[in-house]
């Protein structure tokens, strides 16, 4: 059973803008925290943003400050990642990921924090 969807990947020049969207099919969705990865060939799954989707509390890696969003919108079951001003670096397969219920965010941010995972959308910026 997938659990986490990500749509939205694609290519797009610097300093473009995308969306991904993470259709998510845990229940409850609630009270949870939400978060995306990023992870560019040879390198390791970083995180780029999450969510506490019980009081909606954000984090940001300082790499992405200022230019990503991260939201959600529990009716839709969905949580976005708007990315503006893009750069090369940001290129990545991009995952979606849900944490226990009642596990919060930690300051950590680390992929182990978190229990499920989609499986990637790609995000290509050229120059």
């Amino acid at each position: 059973q997938v659990l986490l969807v990500e749509s939205g990947g694609g290519s797009v020049q610097a300093g473009g803008s995308l969306r991904l969207s993470c259709a998510v099919s845990l229940y409850p969705v609630t009270n949870r925290c939400m978060g995306w990865f990023r992870q560019a060939p040879g390198k390791e799954r970083e995180g780029v943003a999450q969510m506490s989707n019980a009081d909606a509390s954000s984090y940001y890696a300082d790499s992405v400050e200022g230019r990503f969003t991260i939201s959600q919108d529990n009716a839709k079951k969905t949580v976005y990642l708007q990315m503006t001003s893009l750069k090369l670096e940001d290129s990545g397969v991009y995952y979606c990921a849900a944490s226990q219920r009642w596990s919060p965010c930690h300051d950590s941010f680390a992929p182990s924090d978190f229990t499920y995972w989609g499986q990637g959308t790609q995000v290509t910026v050229s120059s």
